[in-house]
């Protein structure tokens, strides 16, 4: 059977493990975020400059 201490270890490791996994994801969907906010500002850049010269 397990002991006290392994009990914590065990715990331990699944508390640190469940807080780099959802950082993780919280992090990846920042990226994203980031990305498509940025690709999104240089389209309409791009397409109030055409309309500019357009004009």
């Amino acid at each position: 059977m397990f002991e006290f201490q392994q009990y914590l270890g065990f715990l331990l490791f699944l508390t640190i493990f469940t807080i780099g996994f959802w950082l993780m994801i919280f992090l990846i969907h920042f990226a994203f975020y980031w990305v498509y906010g940025t690709t999104r500002e240089l389209l309409q850049e791009r397409k109030e400059k055409k309309a500019l010269e357009q004009a």
